[in-house]
């Protein structure tokens, strides 16, 4: 929130909602939760809480491909665009997965005799990437759906796992209409960041 001070709202309650986006002229919306079902309520409570304090301008990040990959948690962020696209002025960012969920998911596998990937393409993006644009959207005027944003390379999780130190990999694919649109590229952007996942793991290393 554009604002100096620190405020503390409950978007799952809207406690303290209307207090914190008083005054305020901008909103940038990171929050989520894996919880099925509430990240649509929690973002209609902040949408209604900002239109009401007449905030001029919320920022959201969503993901790429929430319209391409049938996953529950996806159209959950798909939804909350509609709503923000019927509602107030706004400016929707869609990026492609962190650095970090990537590494997440390997630190957990790696240790083992032969580490699954998943046999699909990814482009991970760096979150200060995200977060630079993220800011630079804020200072400007509502854009509506801007392009989306993903990491400045296209690789195979195998190969990622390559960088990250595993050797031993057996490829798997999963049934469904979700992993066939990862496998097809749902969830890629040609627009991308600057920060490699190995540049990323050498300066965690």
């Amino acid at each position: 929130m554009s604002r100096r001070g620190h405020v503390v709202a409950d978007l799952s309650t809207g406690e303290g909602l209307d207090a914190a986006v008083a005054g305020v002229d901008v909103v940038v919306h990171l929050a989520t939760g894996y919880r099925r079902g509430r990240d649509v309520p929690a973002a209609r409570r902040l949408i209604d809480a900002a239109l009401e304090a007449g905030v001029r301008h919320l920022v959201y990040v969503s993901i790429v491909g929430v319209d391409r990959v049938p996953i529950s948690y996806y159209r959950g962020k798909l939804e909350i665009e509609r709503l923000l696209a019927e509602s107030m002025p706004h400016s929707i960012l869609r990026a492609t997965q962190f650095h970090d969920l990537i590494r997440t998911y390997l630190a957990k596998t790696a240790w083992l005799p032969v580490v699954p990937v998943p046999d699909m393409r990814v482009q991970p993006v760096d979150v200060r990437d995200v977060a630079e644009r993220l800011a630079e959207l804020a200072v400007g005027p509502p854009q509506g759906r801007v392009p989306d944003l993903g990491g400045p390379k296209v690789e195979s999780f195998a190969d990622l796992a390559r960088t990250y130190g595993a050797r031993r990999l057996v490829r798997f694919r999963l049934p469904g209409k979700a992993f066939r649109a990862y496998r097809a590229g749902g969830n890629l952007t040609r627009t991308g960041g600057a920060i490699t996942f190995a540049q990323y793991l050498k300066e965690r290393r």
